[in-house]
Parts: structure tokens; C-alpha cells; sequence
């Protein structure tokens, strides 16, 4: 007689198979007792203060107001067992232990409030390739604290709890990797660098409040972002938090939301002379979003009128012709539209700053396109027999049979493609060099309107030069800072020095020496930018002013290009 769905054999005819699987036992960690558990889910800072230790020192943390206060509204249980809120927030500016205070959250859910089999994840945002500095943190903590660095598997993306099948794992910053998911918690660092759609759909799947666990919450540590849709994902998560009530000072409650947000330095070693000196290093936005944590727009004034005119000195005048003058170059071009500028500054030596030298611009126009030939290549040729040129820093972008006849005459010529990272680098050195006084110039009005005209641009990977409106002119300014970036790297190590050779070749041979190796990823990331950049040129030409052939009778045109000399 068959057996009925659900029915169960006789004893002597069930099957023989696999044991029952074997809950793992509820202590994480070899020492805990069921009594330390109990006594940590009541207090968890008790927990962190206990058994977690600083990496750094090998001590106990030392938890301040603020951070103990987030962590036990945040981390005590209901009388249910279930965490009060699913989504976390504590945004404070940069080194307020950010980074650690996740840490620390993480471990406390995985060993004390998880259970057996818990998740949590550690997502990295944009800007890191590899596991984010949350799951770093955490690994260094379970290594330095003697009671949990015997009980868990450390490899690089993952830690694990042999004893109860916890884990915790870094994902990167890509939605597919979590499918399948089943979080206790998901620690988000730095938010406001979450800005691809890959990343905010990681957002989306990642969500706390998974039905299934008791204990399942979101916790996103960071700063401040861009306004205007720039870091769109964290304004939003500020702006509901802020329609909270307020329970204590700077944190913020609601229904299923718990956001500690702080324009002040909340840890005792943020003393007010750091604050002091950060304020002077940093450009007013930048110390805005990454000190004070405050939203601030992408643009902001390249640097302060008052600086710049403190740079000009009247003793100063071009230099017209020096031959022992070693000299640095930076040109930018364009055909049609923007200025071509060429630019070119000294190291003094004796003042330990970088100094103006000569400066020339050519503006072309849609229908008297620059003539390359007639203008650039000859005033590059004049400066090589005019001073001892060092190096020629230039985008490639429409200059690649220019540079190589200027390159064929003896000219060192430098690629320095406009991709984020170098035009980060050069923007950065000049607004260090304008504001700590460290350049010289000669007085222009030319060339300040054109310094005044620039606005920096900062987005989530580095900062460029741009201007106010379509309109204005900055391309000297991004000339100088190629030519100032030269002098700076290459200024205080020039000088006569004596070299001893034997065996020089019969016939002189060029060598251009390259210290720089371009990364696989930037080179990756300049061909994109440079094929966007195309395509929009490539549109403009084609729009009201014409085809981009019309006006062209050589590979540069055949109108004459207007310039200014000083």
C-alpha cells in the first residue's frame, strides 16, 4: 500500500542517509559562554570595549560620546530580538573614525547579534578596485584581538566564523556580485563616491530588512558630496534623515532610520589646530564637504583674486632670451574654437619658487581656423633657440603631428593626455603654488582674466580646470599649469652637474627618457574620455558653423591665426 504525502515509514524501512546537520553552536569564539553573549546584547559597546582592540596600539578601543551614543541606540535589541532600525547613517568629516566605527559595528553583529549562519558584506564604492577599507579594518581588528584571531579564517575578501558559519565578505562595486544575498548587515563606505548606475543598483539589491533574519540592517559611513546630482543618492538619504526627530546632539531618528549627521569634528583628536591647518591647505569647498561634511556644488573659484595679485611682482618681466635658462613648457591647443596657449616657467632657485617666463596666446575662430604651422611650430622653435628647454608638456589631442615634427628638431616633448588624474595633479600643484605665494609672475591683465575666469570642477575622481561660461578664455591657465607642473618636478633638480663617458657612439642619437609608465586603467580611461571628446567636436563642427573640412586648405587650415605676445 503506497504511502500517503507526509506520512512516516516505519523505523526499520526509512532510508539510511546523512546525519542531521548540526546547528553550529551559538558562541562564535572559543572562550565566550552563552552569559557574555546575553551580557553583550544587552550593552553591545561593552562588547567592543572588551574584546576588540586597536590594530594600532594593540589596546582596547577607546570609544567618544558620540560613537558610543550611536552604537547603543543602534545596536540594542528589542524586546523581540530585532535591531530598531534597518537603515544606519553616521556621516562625519574626514578623520573622525569613520572607517573603524564600522568596523567595529560589523564584528559586533556577525559575533554578538547575527546568530548562526549570519552575512555581512563590506561593498566598495567607485573608486576602489579591491576590498573596501571597512573589510581591511576588520581584518586587522580580528587579527590584533586575542579572543577572536584564534576562532576566524582571514583571506583576502572574506573572514569566517568556523564555529557558526558566519562570514563576512567584501563585494565589489558591482550589483551582480550580490545576488543571492542574504545580509545580517551591509557596511557602505564613503557613499558620496557612489555614483555609477552599477553602484546604485548594488544599492537597491543590497537593502536591509530582510524578512527572514531578526537582525538585518544597512549602515552607510561618510562625508558630505556634490549638490545638484552629483552624489544624488547620499542627498537624498541626508535629506530624509534630517526629517527625524532629534534625540541627542546631531543624531536624527525616525521609523526604521538612525542618522548620526555632524558638521563639527567629533573626536578629541580633531584638535582646533588641525582643523587650523586643514583649513589652510584645503580649497574652502573642499574643506566645506571633507571637514565640515557639508554639500557644496561641484564648481567653485580656482583661486582668490587677492592671491594671485600677491603672485605678480613688478620687478619681474619677461625673459627674452636666455640660453641658460632651463625652461619647462606646457601648450594647449585648439583649431577652431578655444585659445591655443603656449607657456613656459622657470625653478629659481635662490627664491625656491617656480617663475613665469614667457607666455604667448593665438586665438582662432570657426571661420580663421589656427594655422599650426605658422604659429605654434614657430613660436616652439623660436623658444628652443631662445632658452634651454627642458620639456614640452602637451595633450595629444590634435597636436600628434605637430609634436612629432617638434620632437624630429630636438624639442623634448612630453605627452600629458587630459585624463583625471593628471589634470588633478596639475590643477592641484598650481592652486598650491598661487596660494602659498610660491609663484612669480609679471603683471597681465590678459593672463589674470584668464586665471579669474577658471573655476574648479571636483567630482568623485579628482579635480579639472574649467570656466564660468562658455565664453571665456582659460586656456593659458591650463598651459601654465603644465609648464609650473614641469618646473616643480623637474626645477629642483636641474643645474650644472658633470658627466664622465667613454664610448659615445660616433654619430649623435636622440633618446627621449621616459620615467613615467602609463597604467593600464588610466590608458584605458584617456581613450574613452578622448573618444567622447571626438564625438563632441566632431558635432560642434558639423552644427551652424560649418562641416570641418570648410576652411581648410592643410592639415591645420589655411587661415592666419591672431595672437598676443605678453
Amino acid at each position: 500500500m503506497p504511502r500517503s504525502r507526509g506520512a512516516i515509514a516505519p523505523k526499520g524501512l526509512q532510508k539510511r542517509g546523512r546525519p542531521p546537520l548540526a546547528l553550529p553552536s551559538p558562541a562564535p569564539v572559543v572562550g565566550i559562554t552563552a552569559d557574555d553573549l546575553a551580557r553583550w546584547k544587552a550593552d553591545p559597546v561593552s562588547f567592543i570595549e572588551e574584546v576588540l582592540r586597536d590594530p594600532e596600539t594593540g589596546e582596547p578601543f577607546v570609544l567618544y560620546a558620540a560613537q558610543k551614543r550611536f552604537l547603543r541606540h543602534a545596536l540594542t535589541p528589542t524586546t523581540d530580538g530585532r535591531l530598531p532600525y534597518v537603515e544606519l547613517v553616521f556621516a562625519a568629516g574626514k578623520k573622525s573614525g569613520k572607517t573603524a566605527t564600522a568596523a567595529m559595528f560589523l564584528l559586533t553583529v556577525i559575533v554578538v547579534l547575527a546568530g548562526p549562519f549570519g552575512e555581512g558584506y563590506c561593498v566598495a564604492n567607485d573608486l576602489e578596485q579591491a576590498a573596501s577599507r571597512v573589510f581591511q579594518a576588520c581584518a586587522r581588528i580580528v587579527a590584533a584581538s586575542p579572543l577572536l584571531r584564534g576562532s576566524a579564517k582571514v583571506t583576502a575578501t572574506r573572514i569566517e566564523f568556523p564555529s557558526t558559519g558566519s562570514t563576512i565578505t567584501a563585494l565589489a562595486s558591482d550589483y551582480a556580485s550580490a545576488a543571492g544575498a542574504n545580509p545580517s548587515i551591509v557596511c557602505f563606505d564613503e557613499l558620496w563616491a557612489y555614483t555609477s548606475e552599477r553602484s546604485r543598483r548594488l544599492w537597491d539589491e543590497m537593502v536591509g530588512g530582510v524578512p527572514t533574519r531578526k537582525v538585518s540592517v544597512r549602515l552607510t559611513t561618510t562625508y558630505a558630496g556634490f549638490s545638484g546630482g552629483e552624489s544624488q543618492l547620499l542627498e537624498d538619504l541626508y535629506k530624509r534623515g534630517l526629517r527625524g526627530r532629534r534625540v541627542a546632539p546631531d543624531l536624527y531618528r525616525q521609523k526604521g532610520l538612525l542618522m548620526y549627521w555632524t558638521h563639527r569634528p567629533p573626536a578629541p583628536w580633531q584638535t582646533k589646530a588641525w582643523v587650523e591647518q586643514m583649513q589652510a591647505v584645503l580649497r574652502r569647498n573642499a574643506f566645506l564637504r571633507v571637514i565640515e561634511c557639508r554639500f557644496v556644488t561641484s564648481e567653485s573659484t580656482f583661486v582668490e583674486e587677492e592671491w594671485w595679485r600677491a603672485c605678480e611682482h613688478d620687478d619681474i618681466r619677461p625673459v627674452i632670451a636666455d640660453k641658460a635658462l632651463a625652461v619647462w613648457c606646457g601648450l594647449d591647443a585648439s583649431v577652431k574654437r578655444d585659445a591655443t596657449a603656449v607657456v613656459c616657467c622657470t625653478f629659481d632657485a635662490e627664491e625656491r619658487r617656480v617663475r613665469l617666463v614667457f607666455h604667448r596666446i593665438f586665438q582662432p575662430s570657426p571661420r580663421e581656423p589656427l594655422n599650426f604651422e605658422a604659429t605654434v611650430e614657430r613660436t616652439m622653435l623660436e623658444l628652443r633657440d631662445r632658452y634651454e628647454v627642458r620639456e614640452v608638456l602637451f595633450d595629444p589631442w590634435q597636436m600628434q603631428a605637430v609634436s612629432q615634427r617638434l620632437a624630429a628638431v630636438g624639442l623634448p616633448m612630453r605627452e600629458f593626455p587630459q585624463s583625471v588624474p593628471n589634470l588633478t595633479e596639475a590643477s592641484t600643484n598650481l592652486y598650491e603654488l598661487v596660494k602659498g605665494g610660491n609663484l612669480a609672475v609679471y603683471r597681465d591683465d590678459a593672463l589674470r582674466k584668464s586665471v579669474m575666469s577658471a573655476v574648479a570642477v571636483e567630482t568623485a575622481r579628482g579635480m579639472k580646470l574649467s570656466k564660468r561660461r562658455t565664453s571665456e578664455k582659460i586656456d593659458a591657465v591650463v598651459a601654465l599649469s603644465l609648464a609650473a607642473l614641469g618646473a616643480t618636478k623637474g626645477g629642483p633638480e636641474a643645474g650644472s652637474f658633470y658627466v664622465a663617458s667613454a664610448n659615445l657612439a660616433p654619430h649623435p642619437t636622440r633618446v627621449v627618457l621616459r620615467s613615467d609608465v602609463a597604467v593600464e586603467d588610466e590608458v584605458a580611461g584617456y581613450r574613452q574620455e578622448q573618444a567622447a571628446w571626438e564625438r563632441e567636436a566632431r558635432r560642434r563642427e558639423l552644427g551652424a558653423d560649418g562641416g570641418p573640412w570648410d576652411s581648410f586648405s592643410s592639415p591645420y587650415g589655411s587661415g592666419r591665426g591672431r595672437w598676443e605676445e605678453w
